[in-house]
């Protein structure tokens, strides 16, 4: 099963994600976690996009697809992963299908989690209270300015994935506003339906 998880920030990809690693036995990859793995493995590209980052700079597409292809090379991808933060643009987008190509496999679907933007904001602000309370560190992004900054960089560079999943017959959409095991729910039955 491979997959992509689309959908705002705060949509509950990373919520869903780790219920699909349990469900699956598939890793989930973020690109985050996979830069700073590479960077502490010392790997050639982990060098060069620490060499970025120590410049305080944006890592390239470049690196990020190289990160990514390295990843999905390794014995635990066998049987599938989830995509999760990537791709984020239609330069990235046709980077993950050259590299499966490649590698002669094919994605199974994208889910997009559809949300409700104002209920996101309420819902940011609702984790950063229930972190405080826990006596949990609060993320730096959550807070609705910053938060409302990064919805529209999603609209602005991601939204457009929409499309060109749609495109390829490849995008479903699912409820990101229901409850959280309702939406995992929804979820199970596209990956049935993917799996036929």
């Amino acid at each position: 099963m491979r997959l992509i998880l689309l959908g705002p920030p705060g949509a509950g990809k990373g919520t869903q994600a780790q219920r699909l690693v349990e469900e699956y036995g598939i890793p989930q990859l973020s690109t985050g976690d996979m830069l700073r793995a590479a960077v502490q493995a010392g790997t050639e590209v982990g060098k060069r996009a620490k060499a970025v980052m120590d410049a305080g700079e944006l890592v390239s597409d470049a690196i990020v697809n190289a990160i990514v292809a390295e990843r999905i090379d390794q014995s635990d991808c066998a049987k599938g992963f989830i995509l999760d933060g990537y791709p984020r643009t239609l330069v990235q987008a046709d980077a993950v299908e050259a590299m499966l190509a490649e590698r002669g496999i094919a994605l199974d679907t994208v889910i997009e989690l559809v949300v409700d933007d104002k209920a996101l904001v309420g819902r940011i602000v609702k984790r950063a209270e229930d972190a405080k309370a826990a006596g949990q560190p609060v993320r730096k992004d959550d807070n609705p300015e910053v938060f409302e900054e990064r919805l529209r960089e999603y609209y602005k560079k991601t939204a457009p994935l929409t499309g060109y999943y749609y495109a390829k017959g490849k995008l479903k959409t699912v409820d990101g506003m229901a409850s959280i095991d309702a939406v995992t729910a929804e979820i199970g039955k596209v990956l049935a339906a993917a799996a036929k």
